[in-house]
């Protein structure tokens, strides 16, 4: 990539990210009365229901963390970061380390999951609030919901199956894919204990259950061996986890200078773009049958902003680490379809599902899901990984 076109990106990101995306979540999401945040927002950022959602409350204080950590020293952010981390403790993860999905304004829980993400979201807040602020106390706890998140699910029975084992019995990508960023995050805080063989063996797991080279693709749901299951739950690709499963394992090759893990992950990204890329209207499709059948989902062929992210920093990443200038070209690819139909011109922010031609299905800016993590952690990753790119293209 060529040094103007480096600098203009660096620039573009710092100015998106800071300009726009983080005023926008700062002013609308954080409470001030009750604390942690508030996601449900409308196009303008007025809020439309007081819920709070546990993966949000962790994500954001990751989030506002590492803007602190990473990018400048900035009071507000780390306030904003120790203002969802007192809410985080609080009112999200309970005396014994598991997390609600769902509280009130107040914090008061509605809903638990049987899945195990609040908690690793959790961890990742506690462990970037710790390297910010040096509060061990946000360490421990980091600490403790690991240590619970291991026993949960290295313990058979001890979480609710989703399918009858007595049947079927499966293993799922999405948890193994959590723990490979969970565990980066933590290492990054706490360099001083070995978390490296834990990262390891989920790795493993990821090429070991769910990497089918014979079918170019990386299944979301196997079977306990690794089997492929012919049903529509076994033949689903979700492009967007794939594409940032090969993106963790690629800072992962970059950490441990092996250049094995990186060829490993590479085929990763090309499978998941090869299907994912919908070549009628441009864009992420959000699920693909890899027998070519129609994906049982019923909002499989939207674009979703979180699968456009990840493949963006993807792309960049790979391309540096490569030199190829087919990721350079996929990455502009991948930009330009992304910035010119996610972008809200009037209010700010990006909407998040757009309808397969990229029109606009649902102009809310939060909710559940979507808060303030999958786009400015892409827009953060990429001005930090552009910096690096244009000081070495200086020397």
């Amino acid at each position: 990539m060529e040094l103007k076109r480096i600098d203009e990106l660096k620039s573009h990101y710092y100015e998106e990210l800071v300009n726009n995306i983080i005023p926008f979540w700062s002013s609308n999401s954080v409470d001030t009365e009750d604390g942690g945040f508030i996601t449900y927002l409308n196009r303008e950022g007025e809020r439309k229901d007081t819920d709070k959602n546990g993966w949000v409350q962790g994500r954001m204080t990751w989030l506002y963390a590492s803007l602190y950590n990473k990018l400048e020293k900035r009071p507000e952010w780390l306030e904003i970061a120790r203002h969802g981390y007192e809410f985080l403790k609080t009112h999200i993860i309970d005396e014994t380390g598991r997390g609600y999905f769902t509280v009130t304004k107040k914090g008061e829980p509605v809903r638990r999951r049987r899945y195990l993400f609040v908690e690793a979201f959790a961890i990742i807040g506690f462990a970037e609030y710790y390297k910010a602020s040096g509060d061990k106390e946000a360490l421990d706890l980091a600490e403790k919901v690991l240590d619970l998140v291991l026993e949960l699910s290295n313990t058979p029975g001890a979480l609710e199956e989703k399918f009858n084992t007595e049947v079927r019995q499966t293993r799922s990508h999405s948890f193994n894919m959590i723990m490979i960023v969970t565990l980066q995050v933590l290492r990054d805080a706490n360099p001083a204990k070995d978390y490296n063989n834990l990262i390891d063996h989920y790795i493993d797991s990821i090429f070991k259950y769910f990497v089918h080279p014979e079918k170019k693709a990386l299944l979301e749901t196997v079977g306990m061996d690794g089997e492929f299951l012919d049903t529509p739950v076994g033949r689903n690709i979700t492009p967007g986890h794939a594409i940032e499963t090969s993106w963790f394992l690629l800072e992962e090759g970059r950490y441990q200078n092996n250049q094995d893990l990186i060829n490993k992950a590479l085929p990763i990204l090309d499978w998941s773009l090869d299907f994912g890329w919908d070549k009628e209207f441009g864009g992420i499709l959000n699920f693909v049958d890899i027998c070519g059948n129609q994906a049982e989902q019923v909002d499989w062929d939207m674009k979703y902003w979180w699968t456009h992210n990840e493949a963006i920093y993807a792309l960049l990443l790979a391309h540096d680490l490569t030199g190829e200038e087919k990721y350079e070209k996929l990455f502009n690819k991948v930009f330009d379809w992304a910035e010119k139909h996610f972008p809200d011109k009037d209010f700010g922010e990006w909407y998040g599902y757009l309808h397969r031609d990229g029109t606009v299905a649902l102009d809310f800016k939060g909710n559940n899901w979507k808060g303030c993590f999958h786009l400015p952690r892409q827009q953060l990753n990429c001005y930090l990984l552009l910096k690096k790119m244009s000081e070495r293209k200086v020397l």
